[in-house]
């Protein structure tokens, strides 16, 4: 048998938990014209958030669908072999058929993980280190000396963020982050300048003055994984010529409308501010840049160092959410569904 997680209800504000989820069995596929596959692990990522409401494209009463990580079992393609291992965006089944016209967004990860780490897949060498890596080189274009702030500093992109920026580029890096361990781990671990607990601002003007002391000179780039008060802060202490690269709104995830922000577009002609939203395809299926030998490199000489928390088995998803939305998690959520052990 197959073991699929099924959204059990769409949500359209709150916090989602075990209870919209649900385990349901199904025969095992034959293989078809393409790979029989097994998922090793599955992710949990805020922007899924966005998708589970009525309006989004998961619907109730059928498998999640994300990014995950596994290893080939049979094959009728020649590019692909038995043992090969894969990232891919597949509907949340442990045993799956994928028919050939679908194997065009999988990328080969031989060679870059083996079983023991292939949670690295999900991670730094998926969806996540492809955001960093993306909206840093290509969106913020960073230059030596230069000061970056980056929301959700002590979550799985934007530690990513920080650290590149960081051990890479040469610039000086401000995180934020909520509570004291949080901010601890992002400096001593992640090897940011400085980190501000935005758990101890309770307006925005209170974060424009955390983020003064630290940057009193202001910022040139600012990485938005977060959005409402860290936004406007942003936009106040931002340099001329400064950039924003914009990927997340978590605050705005769980309600059902988004907070309005106010940007003050006259202020941006003559200084030539720029802000600009993504997503990370491009770079996760190489349409641009280098990222996956970049990436790997970079773990590999600790320039990118690797934290997460994980959750066993595909039941353990609903917990898995959760923790994304009330501070439960360091780095990368991961959810190990059979037959691995992950060492990092």
């Amino acid at each position: 048998m197959a073991n699929a997680l099924i959204l059990r209800t769409n949500l359209n504000e709150g916090i989602p938990g075990p209870e919209h989820f649900e385990m349901r069995q199904f025969p095992r596929p034959q293989l078809g014209d393409g790979l029989l596959v097994q998922l090793f692990v599955v992710s949990a990522d805020p922007y899924m958030r966005y998708r589970i409401r009525s309006d989004g494209d998961f619907k109730a009463n059928t498998p999640m669908l994300g990014l995950v990580a596994g290893k080939v079992l049979e094959s009728n393609v020649p590019d692909w072999k038995p043992g090969d291992l894969f990232g891919a965006e597949l509907p949340y089944v442990d045993i799956q058929a994928v028919p050939a016209a679908k194997l065009a967004m999988f990328r080969r990860l031989t060679g870059l993980v083996n079983e023991d780490n292939i949670s690295l897949g999900i991670g730094a060498l998926g969806m996540p280190g492809s955001t960093a890596y993306g909206g840093l080189t290509d969106i913020l274009r960073p230059k030596r000396g230069e000061v970056l702030w980056v929301s959700g500093a002590a979550g799985a992109v934007g530690s990513m963020v920080g650290m590149i920026a960081k051990h890479v580029f040469g610039c000086t890096v401000i995180g934020s982050a909520g509570g004291p361990d949080k901010c601890k781990l992002v400096m001593e671990r992640f090897g940011f300048d400085h980190c501000i607990d935005y758990k101890v601002c309770k307006s925005t003007r209170d974060l424009i003055i955390a983020l003064s002391k630290v940057a009193p000179s202001g910022i040139d780039m600012y990485f938005e994984n977060v959005g409402g008060m860290h936004f406007e802060a942003a936009m106040k202490c931002l340099r001329p010529n400064g950039r924003v690269a914009v990927c997340g709104v978590i605050s705005d995830y769980n309600n059902p409308k988004m907070s309005p922000n106010k940007i003050y577009i006259s202020n941006m002609i003559y200084t030539a501010q720029r802000i600009e939203g993504f997503h990370c395809f491009p770079w996760l299926f190489g349409q641009r840049g280098n990222f996956l030998q970049d990436m790997a490199k970079w773990v590999d000489e600790g320039k990118v160092k690797v934290e997460e928390t994980v959750f066993d088995g595909l039941e353990s998803f609903g917990s898995a959410f959760r923790a994304l939305f009330e501070g439960g998690n360091t780095g990368k959520v991961v959810v190990r569904v059979t037959g691995t052990k992950s060492k990092l």
